[in-house]
């Protein structure tokens, strides 16, 4: 075949002068097109709130130019004296190019769109990855079995039923890897766990997560460590999210102090301590405002306070309870209010 067409193209090459002429013309013709179009099509975007104008203008700016030069080819064999199985063939190539252009184009857009409408939505966060892929691999599923019915004309009907029969195996063989699929697919359907949420699970780890992946779930621990958790395990663990219902969270400080104070003195500084460092300690929030309590009570050698406060998220309290307890040292100190004393004999060590 292509010794064929080598042998037509240089006996006949006389006859190939129109059909360059007419691809050089849609190209250029095109070319000026498209940076005419998408000059305007940014400003129009840049001109509007949407994001989704602007996806669809980065989307489509680069296939678009692939696009010229499929519609060139196929004007220029289609007014050529090539022989008609040439032509039949090449236009078959160019309508699978185009199907898998498209399908690549439609897969990109789907994962951006998912991505922006999730944000948008009030009060969630970023998506995981498997979010995005599953919306692209479905458009890439339909992708593939139109260019098996368009260009290769297989009976897709046939590969459905076959799909249907052999799936039982697949999924025996794949059991775990489709078990933390549809596993990650229900935590971040369910929006319990979302991407940025501080949590922590009943075997002990806990972290920021990072991303919902197709298997696992990751974890970004206050260190910087990443933790790796399969979804089958994340979806039966027991899980505190320490970002649900809302971001901040109480502390209590304890504060034993010696049973010759005065517990009204020990209240009253402790609250002018914490409303002192409200707005110069990062995280420390004025609403609710930090109160002191004579709770748990009456201890063996100790009276115990507790200072509760609110942080504006998990990470901040420890910051908060550093700050704060060396706040209230100092200024115990000043007031001559003692701590407990220490329990148990000292040694000297010499």
């Amino acid at each position: 075949m292509i010794e064929q067409i080598v042998k037509y193209l240089v006996a006949n090459w006389r006859e190939l002068v129109w059909p360059a002429v007419l691809f050089a013309a849609v190209v250029v013709s095109g070319s000026v097109f498209r940076s005419v179009l998408f000059a305007r099509l940014r400003r129009w975007a840049a001109s509007t709130p949407a994001r989704i104008d602007n996806i669809l203008v980065d989307v489509l700016h680069g296939p678009f130019l692939l696009w010229i030069l499929i519609l060139a080819i196929h004007v220029a064999t289609e007014y050529s004296a090539l022989p008609r199985g040439v032509t039949r063939w090449s236009g078959k190539l160019l309508l699978a190019l185009w199907i898998i252009s498209l399908t690549l184009v439609l897969g990109r857009l789907s994962g951006r769109l998912v991505r922006v409408y999730s944000s948008r939505l009030e009060g969630a966060l970023p998506v995981g990855t498997l979010t995005e892929v599953l919306a692209s691999l479905i458009i890439g599923i339909l992708g593939f079995l139109t260019l098996l019915q368009q260009v290769f004309e297989v009976d897709i009907r046939a590969i459905l039923a076959a799909l249907g029969v052999g799936g039982l195996a697949v999924a025996l063989a794949l059991q775990d890897t489709l078990s933390n699929l549809f596993a990650g697919f229900y935590v971040s359907v369910a929006r319990q766990i979302r991407i940025g949420d501080f949590i922590k699970i009943d075997a002990g780890q806990s972290g920021y997560v990072q991303d919902i992946g197709w298997r696992s779930t990751t974890l970004r621990e206050l260190g910087g460590n990443l933790i790796f958790i399969p979804n089958n395990k994340l979806s039966q663990s027991i899980v505190t999210n320490y970002h649900l219902p809302e971001r901040s969270i109480g502390i209590g400080i304890a504060v034993p102090v010696t049973y010759d104070s005065d517990p009204s003195q020990v209240e009253r500084l402790l609250n002018e301590v914490a409303s002192a460092a409200v707005g110069q300690v990062p995280g420390l929030l004025k609403e609710p405002a930090p109160s002191a309590k004579f709770i748990p009570g009456f201890g063996k050698i100790s009276m115990d306070f507790t200072l509760d406060c609110h942080v504006a998220e998990f990470a901040d309290q420890y910051l908060v309870q550093h700050e704060l307890r060396k706040r209230i040292f100092h200024r115990f100190r000043e007031q001559g209010v003692r701590f407990r004393p220490k329990v148990g004999p000292t040694t000297d060590e010499s």
